[in-house]
């Protein structure tokens, strides 16, 4: 075998390695979500992988004749790579729950086994390449490459076929085509790689690699026969448009694993989440019937407050950083969307957009991103907050959504933080979140004018919802006391909402 075959082979599994880590966090998100956790098991699961196959790999390859061994190691690797797709699709949907146990086990059965085969492959190449050249040294008393050379080659290939596998699974693929297809399609190209090792340099295991390709097709079948959660895959979500059998034009959309906006197509009057209740009556207290508001939205998602503000305030403008043009899309095929002058959007990280948006602009600005069931930590943290107060008219309001359970500790830590750049801050929510008995949503208030909480429990009252209580003042000094401001350099966003900080 040639040094440039060698060093495409390696390539080639390492490539296809890294392409399988990637599309791990989309193939779990669906089922446990999107954290740090479920990244962390991840990219442990690989490694202990790439490290256990690369031990084995070297271990047989000097005790056989690595050509003999690497045809076998690439379909097989090929066909456990495509088994990761059913393995996913029929232990995510038997409820193993997104803690971090089911996490580690689920990632383990799907993905530990093709990285470790295929890790193997690059000691085996390498071992073949150095028997080469000693065999070399022995007939000629030279050779055209030290070892440090042939090692510092294969070294350099694997890496760089890491890099490609990276850069185009996550800037080209991910974008354009399903996972399931991808995961086929790399588990294919593994499985003729193996294929054509075997017919340019039979090693009398025909039957192993023949065997490897008949389990990649079964597979390659169950994958494409276990229909997945996803309606459709987005840049970055699996997003589903359940209908809802108590409201005919009642939409839910569902992205990854967590219930996240709720429209009505006929009706975008109706809120149906407690936190968009919350968030309705605050526009209903700030401004009169039909006065037009300027409002900044961090999230779009569903666009359920966009439209509200569209029907109840003709003439607002709203202007929303929605991170995911995928979801936009969906949104105004599935939800109701109409963009105009009054709806604008802008696709792109909302931590990076908001710096080109007018400053003292809006009279309020809604937060409303997740990643899972998590605020991303880069939109918590007080830097954040200081780039919100810019764009806030003097008196505006900066409301947040959010998700805690108990003992709130992501909650604590977001008032704090928040009640470091406003004067004003103040929690909206059902008495038993905010007493701690109970999780789930959370509405934060901050500005640097007193805030109508007084004005808003009433509107509350008057919907008929008499569960929400308000915290402010001296009882949020109480409920804020130790927790630590998030800042760019500390902001363990997941561990606090885990209790795992």
């Amino acid at each position: 075998m040639s040094q440039r075959l060698a060093r495409l082979l390696v390539f080639i599994a390492n490539a296809a390695v890294l392409m399988l880590e990637i599309l791990a966090g989309r193939m779990l998100a669906p089922v446990v979500g999107v954290t740090l956790q479920t990244f962390t098991g991840i990219v442990g699961v690989v490694l202990a992988g790439i490290a256990i196959g690369a031990w084995a790999g070297g271990r047989l390859a000097d005790g056989h004749e690595p050509r003999t061994l690497l045809p076998i190691a690439f379909a097989t690797g090929g066909a456990l790579a495509i088994g990761s797709v059913p393995v996913v699709r029929v232990l995510g949907s038997s409820g193993l729950g997104g803690g971090t146990g089911a996490i580690v086990l689920l990632a383990t059965l799907a993905f530990f086994l093709p990285s470790a085969v295929l890790s193997a492959i690059p000691p085996m190449v390498v071992t073949g390449q150095l028997g080469r050249a000693r065999d070399a040294t022995t007939r000629c008393h030279t050779t055209r490459a030290g070892t440090g050379t042939l090692v510092g080659g294969m070294s350099a290939a694997g890496t760089s076929g890491s890099l490609c596998g990276v850069f185009l699974t996550g800037f080209v693929l991910i974008g354009r085509v399903p996972t399931t297809p991808i995961v086929i399609g790399i588990g294919a190209t593994l499985v003729v790689v193996g294929a054509t090792l075997h017919l340019t340099t039979p090693t009398g295991r025909g039957d192993q690699v023949v065997a490897a390709s008949v389990l990649a097709v079964v597979l390659s079948s169950l994958a494409l026969a276990s229909t997945g959660p996803c309606d459709e895959e987005t840049t970055y979500f699996c997003a589903q448009v359940i209908d809802d059998p108590a409201r005919p034009a009642g939409r839910l959309l569902v992205l990854d694993d967590q219930r996240h906006s709720y429209v009505d197509l006929d009706d975008p009057l109706h809120l149906e989440f407690s936190y968009a209740q919350i968030v309705g009556d605050l526009i209903d207290v700030i401004a009169p019937p039909t006065q037009p508001l300027r409002v900044v939205h961090i999230g779009g998602g569903g666009f359920t407050l966009a439209r509200y503000l569209r029907a109840t305030r003709p003439g607002s403008h709203n202007d929303v950083y929605e991170l995911d043009p995928g979801l936009v899309g969906l949104a105004e095929r599935e939800l109701g969307l109409e963009l105009g002058d009054d709806i604008v959007v802008h696709t792109g990280d909302a931590r990076v957009q908001i710096r080109e948006h007018p400053r003292a602009d809006a009279e309020l600005v809604i937060g409303d991103a997740f990643g899972g069931e998590s605020v991303p930590w880069h939109l918590t943290t007080r830097e954040f907050a200081s780039a919100v107060q810019a764009v806030m008219r003097p008196g505006a309001i900066y409301a947040l959504n959010l998700i805690d359970r108990p003992p709130l500790d992501f909650v604590r830590a977001e008032v704090a933080t928040l009640r470091s750049t406003f004067t004003y801050v103040a929690i909206v929510a059902p008495a038993d979140r905010i007493a701690g008995d109970d999780g789930g949503n959370f509405v934060v208030l901050a500005s640097d004018a007193a805030l109508p909480i007084a004005e808003l429990l009433a509107a509350n009252a008057a919907r008929g919802d008499n569960d929400v209580a308000a915290t402010g003042g001296a009882a949020l000094d109480a409920f804020a006391a130790d927790a630590a401001v998030l800042t760019d350099e500390f902001a363990p966003v997941d561990q606090l909402i885990t209790g795992r900080s």
